[in-house]
């Protein structure tokens, strides 16, 4: 095994100790663009890992770090860099993807405040989006305007479904990502969310809006998996079969969601895939009689 197929297999391994929801349906793409998805994942992971980091004073150096090495193809002694620059090569990923990713941890570092959904949208953007577009490049999709800009509003439709999901933990780490519009709007503040000190008929309302927010971003993205590769189409919408059920299960539970950590099972997720296999199976047989 040579040096890159090392970084790959490091990726590969990274990707699935660490991928709780997403590796499912990472396996459903072919071989190579599996492995570069693992890559690209790892690395993603790495940059969260950083973030997450207990020693405050050198996350935002490290991310800096990672910027330069980005930038100016610097060593790096991470185990997987080779496979990153391989996978950012062979499917021509625009490397500003990464650089806007990293740039949204750093937000998170300021712990920046949230007025307006504006403000909430461009967070979600570097945070999700950037990867969202970077999953295209390896998809495979048509080069049409519309389609990436579906693309970006997945993203933001994960985001939306994490922090509907992740709202005390935040709060645990000091961070309040709901817009200061809405919470006015819900007769809420940001230090009644900090300190879960919140009404919890407000806090029911508001859980509901978000949660048609994040719903009508999926909305607007739902034609994406016509537009890539039909390799790719699968493994795209087990990824928003997952996703999305999370989104239910929040709903669902409504305020409960606040003390319990919204999941799926195992059944779930891998239901989540044999109904993308399913659904992708089904529209290539009726395009291929359409086609006779």
């Amino acid at each position: 095994m040579d040096i890159l197929e090392k970084s790959y297999a490091w990726c590969v391994q990274k990707t699935r100790e660490e991928a709780k929801n997403f590796y499912y349906a990472i396996f459903l793409l072919p071989k190579s663009r599996r492995a570069a998805m693992c890559a690209v994942y790892a690395f993603f992971r790495e940059c969260d890992d950083i973030a997450d980091a207990q020693n405050v004073s050198n996350r935002r150096q490290s991310l800096l770090n990672w910027k330069e090495v980005l930038k100016s193809n610097a060593p790096s002694d991470y185990p997987g860099l080779l496979a990153l620059r391989d996978a950012v090569d062979r499917y021509k990923i625009n490397p500003q993807h990464f650089l806007d990713l990293i740039d949204g941890m750093i937000m998170d570092l300021d712990n920046v405040e949230y007025k307006t959904f504006d403000d909430l949208y461009n967070y979600c953007y570097r945070a999700a989006s950037t990867v969202g577009l970077v999953c295209m490049s390896i998809f495979g999709y048509e080069d049409r305007p519309e389609v990436l800009k579906m693309a970006e509003k997945l993203g933001i439709a994960f985001q939306l479904t994490n922090i509907i999901r992740d709202i005390t933990p935040d709060a645990a780490e000091g961070r309040v990502y709901i817009p200061e519009e809405f919470l006015h709007v819900f007769q809420l503040t940001k230090e009644q969310i900090l300190n879960r000190s919140y009404d919890l008929s407000h806090m029911s309302r508001l859980l509901d809006y978000l949660t048609q927010t994040a719903e009508e971003y999926y909305r607007l993205a739902e034609f994406l998996p016509y537009f890539v590769s039909p390799q790719s189409r699968t493994c795209l919408r087990a990824m928003i079969n997952i996703y999305h059920g999370i989104l239910e299960h929040l709903r669902s539970m409504g305020v409960r969601s606040l003390r319990e950590k919204a999941r799926l099972s195992l059944l779930e997720k891998l239901w989540a895939m044999l109904s993308a296999y399913l659904f992708t199976a089904f529209e290539n047989l009726k395009e291929l009689l359409c086609k006779r």
